[in-house]
């Protein structure tokens, strides 16, 4: 975190957060996180303090009993997000599998926005280095796809490029064509991408031709160069 933040502005930023990076689906009312009419969880009154911010778990859907607290803290010039004693209505391995994920990316995401894109985790990759990395990636996974998958292209194409990309910006935050024009994903403030950041990223991907480097604005990440 590159400045102080106050609990307030932790506060107010978790419930403008909630419904943009949900797309306008979830939105928050009352201190209840509500999917249209459904209250999916609902939370207390807010203890902010000069450093974070806290809110009893009270209730909800995706609540099986009341207890435990969401907090958000600076701590140590870190940004720190917990949730503490909640139980889930989901059985465990249910949970794990489904909203576990979503809620560690939407609290990653929110963090970042948070934090803000300054400074950036290193100098930006220019853009036509960036569009010569993704025609050699886009190159590879072909030639991979044809070799891997003689009968069903589309599909081969479509699970090669997922796997290779996601693989490759989680683990190294390089593709084989981010290799060669020396440059590498990396999240906005200078930390690994995450595996469902990635997941979002190449999901995002195709609405780069709407506008340029949109689906790093929503996946949270940035391209900079090595």
């Amino acid at each position: 975190m590159p400045s102080a933040v106050s609990g307030r502005t932790l506060r107010d930023a978790f419930w403008t957060d909630i419904h943009m990076l949900t797309f306008g689906l979830v939105h928050g009312r009352e201190n209840s996180l509500r999917l249209g009419p459904l209250e999916l969880i609902r939370l207390g009154p807010a203890r902010v303090t000069r450093t974070g911010v806290q809110w009893p778990i009270e209730g909800g859907l995706l609540t099986r009993a009341p207890g435990g607290r969401l907090r958000f803290e600076r701590l140590y010039g870190r940004l720190v997000a917990s949730l503490d004693g909640y139980q889930p209505a989901l059985p465990r391995l249910l949970y794990v599998l489904t909203q576990l994920p979503v809620h560690k990316l939407w609290t990653r995401l929110h963090l970042l926005r948070v934090r803000g894109r300054e400074p950036r985790p290193g100098v930006p990759a220019d853009p036509s280095r960036r569009l010569a990395a993704a025609a050699i990636d886009a190159g590879f996974c072909i030639a991979l796809s044809a070799l891997l998958g003689r009968r069903r292209r589309i599909t081969s194409l479509l699970g090669v490029t997922a796997g290779y990309h996601v693989a490759c910006w989680t683990i190294s935050g390089t593709t084989l064509g981010g290799a060669i024009m020396h440059q590498r994903v990396l999240a906005g403030d200078g930390s690994n991408v995450s595996a469902t950041q990635a997941v979002l990223r190449l999901a995002a991907l195709p609405f780069g031709v709407l506008r340029r480097n949109i689906h790093d604005e929503i996946s949270g990440t940035d391209v900079v160069g090595l």
